[in-house]
């Protein structure tokens, strides 16, 4: 009982932490007059990647078994496969929640997903997938110089990280922004202020999620699941609990945009960072359950591509997206047991 009231507790620290997160990193992005849309995939992605980032770190820094490495080889996967599925699949299913309230009694919306740009996505998805899928295939061979592999997804992700930072288009601004929450009563914030609130919600943020998968961890051994199994499933829920927290509260507020953003951007931190660390510090082997999730990551973010490179994407065709996870996980449970 006590697991599950702390439990219970860690995510409510998370949501209300990214509210506070999600407020001040907007004026952060108009103080740095980033992109617009930079906001969620570089400040908002950076920040809330962080939890599953220093996981598989400390798996492999300072682990001394067999199970460490498979946690932190876990970690690095399970991380995009949460993200490509239950995050875009909980946006579908909020966007889904606000359609009576924005389009009445037509039931239908001319623009589902709020001027949402999908080609963007679609860019960002094909980036992914292509960084993905030698990330899958390098679990599958072994050579020589495969841990050094790991210093050019570190590159990747500067190259991207590069991209979106001197990107054209409009850049971020502080009308109509929500005022600080550390500051309610200032039109304008000042920065000291913009910055220590980002850096306390990260710090909230963080704890919180350690919290929560040391409690996961906990439930894994209670059901006699081998670490590798709670590495996949169980772990990545918690650490990618921001990610989805800050969809549904930038969906709730009409910015869709930003919370798709977020999570494209986020995966693209998962499929380099976490990554690299686990090749230059793990033997980055795929057995059957790694491999599983890797394949499952594939056919979702696939999917989620057709979706946004045709046009025809939906709340609905969102949700779907899930799906995808929880056949995974009942895979995954079945040849565990």
């Amino acid at each position: 009982m006590l697991h599950v009231v702390a439990l219970l507790g860690c995510a409510v620290a998370i949501y209300l932490a990214c509210e506070w997160f999600v407020n001040a990193v907007e004026w952060l992005g108009a103080r740095l007059n980033v992109g617009t849309l930079a906001v969620g995939t570089i400040l908002a992605a950076v920040g809330t990647a962080l939890p599953e980032s220093v996981v598989t770190l400390v798996a492999v820094a300072f682990g001394h078994s067999d199970a460490s490495g498979d946690i932190g080889v876990g970690a690095a996967l399970g991380g995009p496969l949460v993200v490509g599925t239950i995050a875009y699949g909980v946006t579908g299913a909020m966007l889904l929640a606000r359609r009576p309230r924005a389009t009445g009694a037509a039931g239908t919306s001319p623009d589902a997903l709020d001027g949402t740009d999908t080609r963007r996505l679609a860019r960002d998805q094909t980036w992914f997938l292509a960084i993905f899928v030698v990330k899958v295939g390098l679990g599958l061979v072994a050579f020589t110089l495969k841990p050094w592999t790991g210093l050019l997804f570190f590159a990747a992700y500067a190259v991207y990280f590069r991209r979106e930072t001197a990107g054209d288009g409009d850049r971020a601004a502080d009308q109509d922004l929500e005022p600080l929450k550390l500051q309610p009563r200032r039109p304008s914030p000042s920065t000291l202020a913009v910055v220590t609130q980002t850096l306390g919600t990260l710090v909230v943020i963080f704890v919180a999620s350690q919290l929560f998968v040391r409690q996961l961890e906990w439930a894994g051994p209670a059901m006699g699941l081998p670490p590798m199994v709670v590495a996949l499933l169980l772990s990545p829920v918690a650490t990618e609990l921001p990610e989805t927290m800050n969809a549904i509260i930038w969906v709730r507020q009409g910015k869709t945009p930003l919370a798709l953003a977020n999570i494209s951007g986020a995966m693209m931190i998962q499929a380099t960072v976490p990554s690299g660390i686990g090749l230059l510090g793990t033997p980055w082997h795929f057995g059957a359950a790694a491999l599983s999730a890797g394949v499952a990551t594939i056919l979702a973010v696939g999917y989620l591509l057709l979706l946004f490179r045709t046009g025809r994407v939906t709340p609905a065709r969102l949700t779907v997206a899930a799906g995808f996870y929880l056949m995974f996980a009942v895979s995954l449970l079945f040849s565990a047991r």
